[in-house]
């Protein structure tokens, strides 16, 4: 891109639309992260096995998160475009059809959470002591996974149409229940009987009632009409629902096959000596704190893209996009940065010690590591995706991570019982080689792929305009 056309773009104007959705999403995220970083606090003083336990919980739940994330990267696409081109008749109906698959998934996890403990954590690891443990929290928490779900179809859609703040109050109430009655359950204050991880998990169940509450009550209140536009979400047609599901099949697939090769790298984690599994479980958390930034530019992107390719404005999608890699890039090196160098202190707070603080930080600075590229690989699939492109992010994922990285991990962790941090950085093996085929995949643009009639119809002339650029 030439000189002229950077001092052209307003900068000033980027950075604010960015920070306007990245900083309440952020914040949100990192206070769901700081709540889960005070839940382990609060667990791990019952010691590190109850922290092993609720930690392969949560992979669980991670997996059911890759199986309905598939629907909110696909949602997220069609309400952004449809935002842009101000389709409220396409919000409504595609937001039904998010809703209903998303929901599915989330009464099928809460079902096998809740009868099938037993079998889900024998999946994971082979510690009949952290199992023990594990089936008292998943028994009670499979009850939450229902009403999550239910919060974040919500929220993804008050993104997409630009209410950010709704779903970072209502993560403030959810938080602070949270940590209010883990208080009172684990340890038995206030009357309340001393119920160990059985009390942290009636907890979680609690706070996913309140924030789906407040989510829903805000909603109404500001008047956003889509959520509670009841009729309009269920005017489906075989062509919306074969153009929906031919958008989400693609992002589906990928989060599923994700999720399953992310189960299989926990199964292995879950493996190897009980004070790995503790810091495994400990990092998970820990990640969710970079994680968390990096969903603020992930819903920027897909936000302000989408939106832009939704209205016919590509060359603007364009010039976004790639910035706000490098701007996502960026910021997730400085949060790396500070983790690493407040590890010892968070580490000791988390409860680890000997052993387990060592591996907890060899992790730490790992991830810290490897996660400027990867949060970068994963903006420009979540970039793709929201301009129409479902396609190649999914399948450079899942083809890197069956054919090189589970290999490189179960061989390591498995077969030749190498050392547990060698066989964690495996894990992300894969990121560099991805990161520049998606480098050329951005700059070509072929990722801009409309589903409005508006979008389509500006699509020609963008292209054109493209191929001169690249010959000039």
């Amino acid at each position: 891109m030439s000189n002229i056309k950077d001092r052209k773009f307003n900068w000033l104007d980027f950075i604010r639309s960015v920070a306007i959705i990245a900083i309440p999403v952020a914040l949100q995220n990192l206070l769901t992260t700081t709540g889960s970083m005070i839940d382990t606090m609060m667990i791990g003083k019952l010691g590190e096995i109850n922290v092993a336990a609720v930690g392969l919980c949560a992979q669980f739940s991670s997996l059911m998160f890759a199986c309905y994330w598939g629907f909110v990267g696909g949602g997220m696409l069609f309400f952004s475009q449809f935002w842009g081109s101000r389709d409220d008749e396409g919000i409504e109906w595609s937001y039904g059809m998010t809703f209903t698959c998303m929901m599915t998934v989330g009464v099928i996890f809460g079902v096998l959470g809740h009868f099938f403990p037993v079998t889900v954590l024998k999946l994971y690891t082979d510690k009949e002591s952290i199992r023990t443990i594990g089936v008292e929290y998943l028994r009670i928490a499979a009850f939450s996974y229902p009403i999550m779900v239910y919060s974040m179809v919500m929220c993804s859609v008050l993104r997409s149409t630009e209410r950010v703040r709704i779903p970072m109050y209502s993560s403030i109430a959810s938080v602070c229940t949270n940590i209010f009655l883990n208080w009172v359950f684990i340890y038995g204050h206030l009357g309340a009987p001393a119920m160990g991880v059985r009390g942290a998990a009636l907890a979680t169940v609690c706070a996913s009632i309140v924030n789906a509450v407040c989510t829903f009550v805000l909603a109404k209140a500001v008047g956003s009409p889509y959520i509670f536009r009841f009729k309009g979400h269920f005017r489906w047609t075989r062509e919306r629902v074969t153009e929906y599901l031919k958008k989400c099949f693609p992002i589906i697939c990928n989060e599923l096959l994700i999720g399953i090769g992310n189960m299989v790298i926990s199964i292995v984690m879950g493996r190897q000596v009980e004070e790995a599994i503790a810091a495994y479980a400990v990092f998970r958390t820990l990640e969710g704190m970079v994680i968390g930034f990096f969903a603020g530019f992930s819903n920027a992107a897909s936000i302000l893209v989408g939106a832009n390719v939704g209205a016919g404005e590509h060359r603007k999608a364009f010039e976004r996009a790639w910035r706000l890699i490098y701007l996502c890039q960026g910021t997730i090196a400085a949060v790396g940065l500070l983790l690493v160098a407040l590890r010892s202190p968070i580490l000791t707070a988390m409860s680890l010690s000997g052993d387990s603080y060592y591996y907890g930080a060899g992790m730490l600075i790992i991830y810290c590591i490897a996660a400027i590229i990867r949060m970068g690989n994963w903006a420009q699939n979540d970039t793709y995706r929201s301009a129409g492109d479902a396609v190649t992010g999914t399948v450079l994922e899942i083809v890197f991570m069956y054919a090189m990285l589970l290999p490189c991990v179960c061989i390591s962790g498995l077969v030749a019982k190498a050392p547990v941090l060698l066989t964690f950085a495996f894990c992300y093996v894969d990121e560099p080689i991805r990161y520049v085929i998606m480098q050329i995949h951005m700059y070509s643009a072929k990722w801009i792929r409309p589903v409005t009639e508006m979008g389509k119809a500006a699509l020609p002339e963008f292209m054109e305009s493209r191929k001169k650029a690249a010959r000039a």
